[in-house]
Parts: C-alpha cells; sequence; structure tokens
C-alpha cells in the first residue's frame, strides 16, 4: 500500500531552510544543503553545503561537504571541501577541512587542521604520479650535472645552484 520512495536527492541543492525567527534544538541530518538564517542547537550532518546566514546562530558541530558561514558557529567543523567564513561569520570551534577561507573582517576562535589526505590519488595511480614527479624533479638537475667526475678536475667555477622544484613542468621542459 505504502511504497517507500527510492529517489535520491542531488546534494548541490539546498532542501533544507531554517528561517529567521525559527529556533531548532535536534539533530539535522540531510542528503541535500541546509541554509540556517534561525538558531538551531544540536548536530548537523549534511552530504551537500551547509550555509548559516547572516542572523543565523548554530550551536553544534558541522559536518558536511562545504560550509559558508556569514552569521555565528559555536562547535567544530568537519568538511570534506572548504570552510568559507565571510566578513560578518564567526566561528568559535575547531575546523579539518581541506580548505580554509577567512575573508577581512570574519572572525576565528580555534584550531584548524588543513587535510589534503582527501585530495590525494587513489593507491593504483600513486607509482605512476611518483615516478612522474621524480622524472620532473631530476630533468633540471640531470642537465646541469657533469658526465663524469673527471671533468670537473680543471674548471675553476663554482657548482650551479640547484634549481627550485620544477612544479608544473612536464619532463619533456625545463624550467631554466
Amino acid at each position: 500500500m505504502f511504497k517507500k520512495k527510492s529517489k535520491t536527492m542531488n546534494p548541490n541543492t539546498t532542501d533544507t531552510l531554517i528561517g529567521e525567527g525559527t529556533f531548532f534544538e535536534g539533530r539535522i541530518k540531510s542528503e541535500a544543503g541546509i541554509r540556517i538564517e534561525g538558531h538551531i542547537t544540536g548536530n548537523v550532518e549534511s552530504a551537500g553545503d551547509v550555509t548559516v546566514g547572516e542572523n543565523g546562530e548554530v550551536k553544534s558541530n558541522i559536518t558536511a561537504r562545504n560550509v559558508v558561514i556569514a552569521g555565528a558557529v559555536h562547535g567544530n567543523i568537519t568538511t570534506k571541501g572548504s570552510v568559507r567564513i565571510l566578513s560578518t561569520g564567526k566561528l568559535y570551534g575547531n575546523t579539518t577541512t581541506q580548505s580554509l577561507v577567512i575573508e577581512e573582517g570574519g572572525l576565528f576562535q580555534g584550531n584548524s587542521r588543513v587535510d589534503t589526505a582527501a585530495a590525494t590519488v587513489p593507491s593504483a595511480e600513486a607509482p605512476q604520479q611518483q615516478q612522474q614527479q621524480q622524472q620532473v624533479y631530476s630533468q633540471p638537475y640531470a642537465s646541469s650535472a657533469p658526465a663524469s667526475g673527471a671533468s670537473q678536475q680543471g674548471s675553476s667555477a663554482s657548482p650551479a645552484p640547484a634549481p627550485a622544484p620544477a612544479f608544473g613542468y612536464s619532463s619533456s621542459t625545463s624550467p631554466l
């Protein structure tokens, strides 16, 4: 008689709004985004983004993909993406995220841990990436090093300083 909907929510949409003048106490869990303009006491979990508006006040821990703070948050924040504290935003608590942005005028009192571990390549691709990085770094050094130790005996020139790491260069180009 009653069938359960199997529709999955899009985490890029905002499906929950805690309006200004609303006081909510308890736990919120959503598969989509949450916008908070009122007051919440309790934990907030979202597979999408959480936005705390200018009049929003949150006294809880937040776990989400990204968090934008224009109001006040008293609690810890954990994200898979970024935490952005706008010029009117205040965060009183700790955060673990991949990216932390605090605009001028924004307030952050707590500890931050910028963790890029989730942004690394899967283990199957890691050896290939490591080999490519070794090729990139070895390219400038190989061209400035002498072919053998005997060729430097008569030379009075000091060895060339080590070049800066070749970020962004492929193994076929040289930054020098």
